[in-house]
């Protein structure tokens, strides 16, 4: 068995990567409210951004925290195309379950859904990244430490959602993304606890990229894509309704269209 190494950076890579989370979470939720404060093209306008901010904000994190994951006794690369696959699974499921939410006609139902979707999307990118993982040897998990992972990030999807539904504030949407970025992280962190390599060493060259040559450049493009995200919605206007009562409950889906 090789040994696996989860922080090779120390709290480099654990620290940015939370803090990649918070930030897409918070950009996400943000996003969130102005879309179900908005109606017809720009609530759609405003969710698709909000998807894209949290699904990138999700896999940002886990691949940061995947710079500094190392097996002794083999070298590791990703295979590239699966790994931009995982990136567009987190964006799109996220995008799902936003839309279940916002246009959803029972609140509650559609909470459960949405967060089952999301949370499931969340995983999916998870192992998904795993996958594109290319060394010499064997890669197997712990069952049990696997569907906690998934609990985790159901939960912590479901959180995000009716945090979205029900806070407005800004200081109480910047909590929620901490919250968040914690339970993110924890989903990564349990996912990844329950790996296990057998190292079978080899001369052969392994295909894909290495971190640095393919995961470290995108992940630089893709935080800087949060950021001027973040500027253009802090640059833009709010709606007249949120602006007067930042508690006000939100229209109904039917009097939206």
């Amino acid at each position: 068995m090789g040994h696996l190494d989860h922080a090779a950076f120390g709290w480099l890579t654990p620290v940015l990567s939370y803090a990649m989370a918070c930030t897409g979470s918070a950009l996400g939720l943000r996003c969130t409210v102005r879309g179900l404060d908005a109606t017809g093209r720009s609530r759609r306008n405003w969710l698709l951004t909000a998807a894209s901010a949290i699904g990138t904000g999700i896999w940002t994190m886990h691949f940061v925290a995947m710079l500094g994951f190392g097996v002794t006794g083999t070298e590791i690369r990703y295979n590239v195309p699966l790994t931009i696959f995982s990136l567009v699974i987190a964006m799109t499921v996220v995008g799902a379950g936003l839309f279940t939410v916002a246009y959803g006609r029972e609140p509650r139902r559609a909470l459960v859904l949405g967060g089952l979707t999301a949370g499931l999307g969340v995983a999916s990118m998870h192992y998904l990244g795993m996958a594109a993982l290319r060394l010499h040897g064997r890669v197997s998990y712990d069952p049990a430490l696997v569907a906690l992972s998934v609990v985790i990030g159901v939960i912590a999807a479901t959180a995000a959602l009716w945090a979205a539904l029900t806070i407005r504030s800004p200081v109480a949407v910047a909590v929620a993304s901490l919250v968040m970025g914690g339970a993110v992280s924890s989903m990564h962190y349990t996912g990844m606890s329950a790996v296990s390599v057998r190292v079978s060493p080899s001369g052969d060259a392994l295909s894909g990229a290495t971190a640095m040559q393919f995961i470290f450049p995108l992940a630089v493009g893709l935080g800087s894509y949060l950021f001027l995200t973040a500027a253009f919605v802090a640059l833009s206007p709010m709606s007249g309704r949120a602006e007067a009562s930042p508690t006000a409950p939100r229209p109904a889906e039917g009097a939206a269209r």
